[in-house]
């Protein structure tokens, strides 16, 4: 059994690459610009079969191709349903870089809600922090523009429609300039860096 250490460009499929076990699940800090997917696309992007070499697993949720961090993958149909069901309310935390400085009005909306048209949000977790000291560049870097300060959240989102958290913080006048996702219910990216990936165990208790 490979140990729970990072890893990039596991043993590749088709030379005794192993397969997920029972009861465990893969954890990825997906880069910017790669398709969360496994097969590719015209588009020519890099996907997550280029990060991780482990066979039947597939991706629990979703995550932009211009977005970063967690994406938890599993063999286990089961428990993919059960981390992306909309019943279970699993938390999902997201570290968002807006242009702007938030006022206490655009926090207070994004946590009560905010009408995006189509459907208004569910209250979320949300507030103002420092750039996270783990975080590593972003390649290609985000667009700044010298007379626009820019600064971070940490939004704790219990849904995960399309495009969500970039229209909930345009919405209130915060335009995202870069999406990190941080945590999916019990589990978190420390320790990961960008293409890494490792495989831990799930326990009941856990979801």
């Amino acid at each position: 059994m490979k140990s729970a250490t990072a890893r990039r460009y596991a043993t590749p499929r088709g030379s005794g690459a192993q397969r997920a076990a029972d009861g465990r699940v893969v954890l990825l800090n997906k880069p910017y610009g790669v398709l969360c997917q496994f097969s590719a696309d015209a588009s020519g992007k890099p996907t997550l079969a280029d990060f991780v070499h482990v066979p039947d697993v597939y991706p629990a949720g979703r995550l932009d191709a211009d977005s970063e961090g967690l994406v938890v993958l599993t063999a286990d149909g089961v428990l993919q349903a059960r981390i992306t069901s909309p019943r279970r309310k699993l938390a999902k935390v997201y570290w968002v870089e807006v242009e702007g400085l938030p006022a206490p009005a655009q926090m207070a909306a994004l946590a009560a809600g905010v009408d995006l048209g189509d459907f208004v949000t569910a209250p979320a977790l949300a507030r103002a922090i420092r750039e996270p000291p783990s975080l590593w560049p972003r390649v290609p870097p985000i667009r700044l523009r010298k007379a626009i300060p820019t600064s971070w959240l940490e939004l704790t989102l219990t849904e995960g429609k399309n495009r969500q958290v970039r229209r909930m913080t345009a919405a209130v006048g915060l335009p995202t300039l870069r999406l990190i996702r941080h945590a999916v219910g019990p589990w978190t990216l420390d320790g990961l860096g960008p293409g890494l990936w490792r495989e831990v165990p799930v326990q009941s208790r856990m979801l």
